[in-house]
């Protein structure tokens, strides 16, 4: 057979898969943390969707793009990094970094955002810090609920005296106590539960980052959206948005819409965490 025959039958053998492959990517599935305000948290009003800061930037970049994006509650942190890792949803909006992680996701850089961790004290407090190591020898406490760095978590487990509470309410209510001298929070979701339990007056947060975990857009390497061309449109839009004013705005907008969703009567209990396979 002529070798120009050969080649046009398996050009025409290919198009209806190459036609695939080009719309295989309808919608973008996301989700992430439901209990990291200012960042991520539960819709109350519509429990099957996560909002917040990390939502609204994704949103914005997604928009920018073409791209159609759902923010969907998938259960815990635990049951979203599976859902995630298994396919069955596209990205996490929240991911940290860690090696292990890398065998099922591919993380896109920059980071979406930066998670400042402070150390908080009560007012009049005399501990003296400049660095991590001066917490050496102070009693602290911190949320179970907090993603520091591999590196500072290592620190933290052989040179700090943490305790861990379920929640950074309980951990701020210790402090005020008297029972901790500092405690490790987000600079932002630190300033949400402060100002929303009342202790803004009460509470100082040092200037000086303890550490800086990034919160990562993080694609399943089995998810039909993960392309070469995705990645690295994310990665162009996450190296012009710090550039571009628009987190500090969005994240301050996200405490605010927070603790109004805290002062109303709390709604009905969450519903099932939803699966939503793509095939």
């Amino acid at each position: 057979m002529d070798l120009r025959c050969v080649w046009s039958l398996l050009g025409l053998t290919l198009l209806p898969a190459l036609s695939v492959a080009a719309g295989k990517c309808e919608r973008l599935v996301v989700t992430g943390s439901p209990d990291a305000p200012p960042y991520l948290w539960q819709d109350p009003h519509n429990p099957k969707y996560l909002i917040g800061a990390s939502a609204d930037l994704l949103q914005q970049v997604a928009g920018e793009l073409g791209l159609k994006v759902e923010l969907l509650y998938a259960g815990k942190r635990a049951q979203a990094l599976d859902e995630v890792r298994s396919g069955r949803m596209d990205m996490l909006a929240d991911a940290t970094l860690t090696v292990s992680e890398l065998e099922t996701l591919d993380y896109i850089h920059p980071a979406l955002l930066e998670n400042d961790y402070l150390v908080w004290t009560r007012k009049d407090s005399t501990l003296v810090y400049n660095e991590a190591q001066d917490l050496h020898g102070h009693p602290g406490a911190v949320s179970e609920k907090a993603r520091m760095t591999p590196q500072f978590s290592t620190f933290a487990g052989q040179q700090l005296t943490l305790t861990r509470t379920s929640n950074l309410t309980q951990a701020f209510q210790k402090l005020l106590l008297g029972e901790v001298e500092f405690v490790l929070a987000g600079r932002y979701s630190g300033m949400a539960t402060a100002q929303t339990l009342g202790m803004a007056a009460d509470l100082v947060a040092r200037s000086q980052p303890v550490d800086k975990p990034g919160l990562y857009l993080a694609i399943s390497h089995d998810s039909a959206c993960n392309d070469p061309w995705l990645r690295g449109q994310l990665a162009k839009k996450m190296t012009e948005l710090p550039a571009s004013g628009l987190t500090e705005a969005v994240l301050m907008r996200n405490i605010e819409r927070w603790k109004a969703q805290r002062s109303q009567p709390q709604p009905s209990p969450p519903q099932q965490p939803v699966s939503t396979p793509k095939q």
